[in-house]
């Protein structure tokens, strides 16, 4: 199995623990899965840390839109959201 990156386009991290709250990931975190020589198996540990430092409500997202990469091969939702006029 291929593990592609856990980023869902939520590319904000959290000042106090400097994780991400769209991946949780750490910068380092984002750097080895940007790396080639990164292997599968530490991939999918890191999935594993990551999902366990989520709280629910960041979980059931991330979950959700993850989902939806590995199945489309890219996020979809946000093509689903209408753009409102500038007033």
């Amino acid at each position: 199995m291929k593990f592609i990156s856990p980023c869902i386009s939520i590319c904000k991290s959290d000042p106090k623990t400097g994780f991400c709250f769209g991946c949780a990931r750490t910068d380092e975190e984002k750097k080895i899965w940007k790396n080639p020589e990164t292997t599968d198996e530490w991939k999918k540990g890191n999935l594993k840390i990551l999902t366990s430092r989520m709280s629910e409500t960041q979980l059931k997202t991330f979950n959700q839109s993850y989902n939806e990469k590995i199945k489309f091969g890219k996020l979809v939702y946000s093509k689903n959201l209408e753009k409102k006029p500038k007033t």
